[in-house]
């Protein structure tokens, strides 16, 4: 099981650049929530999502290719081949939705129009760097990589926020300026410039990774879809100030998107890597039961944390995100399963599957939503949210059976009775009440990961 060592080494390796600035931007929520009003973090939390949908139409995801590809290539002719097909895709793009988004905005009057084409730019240069150092499997260049862009971006937004004062336009450039700089500086670390060769692209190799990576745009733009679709219900039937509590309440479950993230980075190139190994079913299922008791762990200390935190972290204008934000990190947890088995379905290079349901849920997502907003407000896309994840998670663990069979998880009653105490008494906010289960949550946590936390404790402990 030596797959199983090298995916939680290089899952703590990328930890170890994500999380201290992950968490200093997150203890920036007091700063955001009292220099920004509701209005102003609605506008930029619809800008980010409308960038999230617009890149995979983009760069149709070549650089997801670009990393499958990497894995398999054997020389630095290869690497560059699979270089120079992404950059010149991409580039071409690129130039094209640039035009078309300045015709677009001219013609509405978007406020927003340039930072949205510049804030594309920096998310497309980071999406080429990370993905390029992860296919050539530098993850303590690519750790760096996410420290230097979280820290500057850090450092900016209080420059531009805190100090200059010139509110949603400093996060703005904080973004362009951080991920732009730090993406151009691990790309020249990597020797990607040296390896790009315009002439002669191999024909055949920028068909294979098209056919790879055609289909998962779909899939990225409905998942995109169910994020843009809320914001636009909620930005247009009640309002921006509204979108700016909804993100400000999506900020908390985004933290266990952050740690699966930390694990998803490495787990696309483990599930790569022993797919055609004897004992890959006894390594997914291995991954997979403690991936599941660790992201449903998260969520339960999560929501029993919060009650003794949230006054200190969000201000007045802010307060009604309190509400929301069990059943959002239920959305979340239903959202990292389903991603789980996209690792798979990408190591067997079987993506269209990804496409089909994430597109069926958007459906429902919207649907649900449109026809309840008006009736509940912010419940109606939250709770649509959560249906059309609990859609995709059950119909791609079914096709899932084509390749391996996932185990049973015999923790999986007393894990979400745990988490139904949990939550009530989150809504009670009863202190007494709360410190209670908090210490419930962590005893169960603990329990529930005890063979997992005492792996990691032995592997630091034999460093020293």
């Amino acid at each position: 099981m030596n797959q199983k060592k090298e995916l939680m080494k290089n899952t703590l390796i990328i930890s170890i650049g994500k999380f201290s600035t992950q968490l200093v931007s997150f203890l920036l929520l007091p700063l955001y929530t009292s220099l920004l009003t509701t209005t102003e973090y609605g506008r930029y939390d619809l800008l980010n999502t409308i960038s999230i949908f617009l890149i995979p139409c983009i760069t149709l995801l070549m650089e997801e290719g670009m990393f499958r590809f990497l894995i398999d290539a054997k020389d630095d002719k290869e690497k560059g081949e699979v270089f120079s097909i992404t950059t010149t895709t991409t580039t071409i793009s690129f130039l094209v939705w640039s035009i078309l988004i300045l015709i677009v905005g001219s013609i509405i009057k978007y406020p927003y129009t340039i930072y949205l084409i510049f804030y594309l730019l920096a998310s497309i240069l980071s999406s080429l760097a990370g993905s390029s150092a992860r296919g050539l499997g530098k993850f303590k260049i690519y750790s760096l990589f996410c420290f230097l862009s979280s820290f500057f971006n850090i450092i900016l937004n209080i420059l531009f926020i805190a100090i200059l004062k010139v509110g949603i336009t400093g996060l703005f450039i904080s973004y362009i300026v951080a991920n732009s700089l730090v993406s151009l500086w691990l790309l020249y670390k990597i020797d990607y410039f040296k390896l790009i060769k315009f002439k002669g692209i191999n024909k055949k190799k920028t068909k294979e990774m098209i056919k790879y990576s055609f289909p998962l745009v779909p899939n990225s733009i409905s998942w995109n879809a169910i994020s843009l679709t809320d914001r636009l219900l909620i930005t247009n039937i009640l309002n921006d100030g509204m979108n700016g509590i909804y993100s400000v309440a999506n900020r908390f479950p985004t933290i266990i998107n952050t740690c699966y993230s930390y694990f998803n980075i490495s787990w696309k190139e483990s599930a790569s890597k022993v797919v055609n190994k004897e004992d890959k079913n006894e390594f997914y299922n291995s991954v997979y039961i403690n991936l599941r008791h660790f992201l449903i762990c998260v969520s339960i200390l999560l929501i029993a944390i919060l009650p003794f935190i949230f006054n200190l972290l969000i201000k007045n204008a802010y307060r009604e995100a309190y509400n929301y934000i069990p059943i959002m990190v239920m959305n979340v947890y239903f959202s990292n399963l389903s991603n789980f088995s996209s690792g798979i379905f990408s190591a067997y290079k079987d993506t269209k599957i990804l496409a089909t349901t994430t597109i069926v849920a958007a459906l429902i997502n919207f649907l649900i939503g449109f026809i309840l907003i008006k009736k509940i407000g912010l419940y109606a896309t939250i709770l649509a949210t959560l249906i059309s994840y609990i859609v995709i998670f059950i119909y791609r663990n079914y096709k899932l059976k084509k390749y391996i069979k996932l185990d049973r998880d015999k923790y999986l009653i007393p894990s979400f009775l745990v988490l139904i105490i949990v939550s009530v008494s989150y809504y009670l906010r009863n202190y007494l009440i709360c410190f209670i289960t908090l210490v419930i949550a962590f005893i169960y946590s603990y329990y529930l990961n005890k063979s997992l936390i005492n792996t990691i404790v032995l592997k630091f402990k034999r460093k020293r």
